[in-house]
């Protein structure tokens, strides 16, 4: 989401003439399997799509603005941060069912757990903070709330190191990622990078993290394995860089680029782009399926969700979603590293 600056939102009429080039290509040859989960954040509610056929097998409401979501490490609950409404909903990632919903979670844009299950921390996209909380199982009381740190200007994204030690957060509005120690509840440092940043990826070696430029055309690459980070370069992949996506071999990410209407898959060891996807309609965020040949996309200008054959790179199909999708995920997904 881009909450405060709209200048890269792609006009609906100018979306649609390039989300409709897709529908000639070759066709979908899908699986059954787990449903696919698409966030429709206007419409405060999620598209629940079946796999095999791509047909949308029920629309259900969240709450308002549902932006991003996240399984919980035992894969009982996926759960959908609702930032209008201040809630998270948990769902059934095999069914799509309602399990609870959890209220007075204020603000709640981007949402991350850390991989020790001590803490979960929201990023308040449109209050300017980061709340750190005391991770509690889905069937116990709700979460209690450890620290709220200010966090000007805009916090976007997150990620969490392996150690669950540090927690990274990009500041879109004020172009900077913080750096915030999880035992102290302490920031650490906060460095200015690009324009606008967005969505950031901490490879699995802890101390490599990327930061996708919205507001340019560049992925950049940190070093925050030090006691201040280093900035090793700059990737250039596509007008709006926004979202990262694994490929799931351990050695490739895909990076959606927002303006440009395309997806570069970014190999991390030499840094460089090795080949770009069609992405019609805006691409937001993205997941891989588990047999590593199909990237599903969302098209947040043209209410789609994109279906693109990797190998092949090609668009094979579209599916009618609501508004403003935004975050997709499925339970038979590959590797997130």
């Amino acid at each position: 989401m881009i909450a405060r600056r709209g200048l890269l939102a792609l006009p609906l009429a100018a979306a649609l003439p390039a989300a409709r080039a897709g529908f000639g290509s070759p066709g979908w040859s899908g699986r059954p399997g787990p449903p696919i989960f698409v966030l429709n954040s206007q419409d405060a509610d999620l598209s629940l799509i079946e796999p095999a056929s791509l047909g949308v097998l029920r629309r259900t409401p969240t709450g308002k603005e549902p932006h991003h979501l996240y399984m919980t490490p035992d894969e009982r609950s996926l759960i959908v941060a609702n930032a209008g409404s201040n809630s998270l909903t948990f769902l059934d990632p095999a069914t799509g069912l309602v399990q609870r919903t959890l209220t007075d979670i204020v603000d709640p844009y981007h949402l991350r757990l850390s991989p020790d299950l001590r803490w979960f921390v929201t990023a308040a996209n449109r209050l300017d903070h980061v709340d750190i909380y005391h991770w509690r199982p889905a069937d116990a009381a709700p979460l209690r709330l450890a620290k709220r740190l200010p966090a000007p200007k805009t916090p976007s994204h997150l990620a969490i190191d392996s150690r669950s030690t540090v927690v990274y957060a990009s500041l879109q509005d004020s172009d900077e990622v913080l750096a915030i120690d999880l035992a102290t509840q302490l920031p650490r440092w906060k460095r200015a990078v690009g324009r606008m940043p967005a969505d950031i990826f901490l490879l699995a070696d802890d101390r490599t993290l990327l930061v996708a430029l919205t507001g340019d055309r560049f992925v950049q690459a940190w070093d925050v394995g030090g006691a201040a980070p280093k900035l090793l370069g700059r990737i250039e992949t596509g007008a709006g860089a926004h979202a990262f996506r694994a490929r799931g071999d351990g050695r490739h990410v895909f990076v959606s680029n927002r303006v440009a209407n395309s997806i570069s898959q970014v190999d991390t060891r030499t840094m460089t782009v090795v080949s770009q996807l069609p992405a019609p309609g805006g691409p937001d965020c993205m997941e891989v399926t588990r047999d590593g040949r199909t990237l599903l996309v969302t098209s947040r200008w043209a209410r789609k969700l994109t279906v693109i054959d990797i190998e092949s790179r090609q668009v094979v199909r579209q599916v009618a979603v609501g508004r403003s999708p935004h975050g997709v995920w499925t339970l038979d997904h590959a590797p997130r590293l």
